[in-house]
């Protein structure tokens, strides 16, 4: 089977994008393109984590509900929820009510502060677990890889939830640092670009035990 589709203006890109209609944009415009905002790589991460036993359709369509329920993903703020919130979040139609997601989030918001204060910023931290590319597998053929599985044991070391090696490798898909687009998709060269053009935010490299 053709690991590419080919869209209305002729040109391929990834198959998974033909999946559902909201996932063109979402494929041409923010997946795989580099990203150093905080708040932008916490509600990643955090989208992720809800996502986990669902579909990434169904996060995406509840989006705008989650960034308008946990304020668009400020840490600062989420880390101050208490137990009325999240009674308020579980009443919430709009996002996925899971108590343990829920919790997830709040809890990992009180792990990103106290990491910003050790680290400078989230980003900096991340972007230390950046692969080498000589070493990245053909796009889109595993799930996991070395520097997931490392990020995912040095955050739940940290006290983070929800954050196993499978789903910090599609955060880590989503955000940049890996260009998993296939090739002969139109976007890999996009994003190839963005991720040339990108200022790291650490170039220090990471301890791997």
């Amino acid at each position: 089977m053709s690991t590419t589709i080919q869209g209305s203006d002729g040109k391929s890109r990834c198959r998974w994008c033909g999946a559902a209609p909201e996932f063109l944009a979402y494929h041409d415009t923010e997946w795989g393109f580099p990203v150093s905002d905080d708040h932008r790589l916490f509600e990643k991460l955090s989208l992720e984590g809800f996502q986990s036993g669902l579909s990434w359709r169904t996060i995406l369509a509840k989006r705008e509900n989650f960034r308008r329920a946990f304020c668009n993903f400020d840490f600062d703020k989420i880390a101050n929820f208490n137990e009325g919130d999240v009674d308020r979040l579980l009443q919430d139609g709009g996002i996925v009510r899971h108590r343990g997601k829920i919790e997830a989030v709040i809890n990992n918001a009180r792990q990103a502060k106290e990491l910003v204060l050790r680290e400078g910023s989230l980003a900096a931290f991340i972007w230390r677990y950046e692969p080498d590319v000589k070493q990245i597998a053909k796009p889109q053929t595993v799930s996991t890889s070395a520097e997931s599985l490392a990020l995912s044991k040095n955050l739940k070391k940290q006290g983070w939830k929800f954050v196993g090696p499978t789903t910090v490798y599609a955060f880590m898909q989503a955000m940049g640092l890996i260009n998993d687009h296939v090739e002969g998709c139109v976007i890999r060269a996009e994003v190839e670009r963005a991720r040339k053009d990108f200022r790291r935010p650490s170039d220090s490299p990471v301890s791997r035990s």
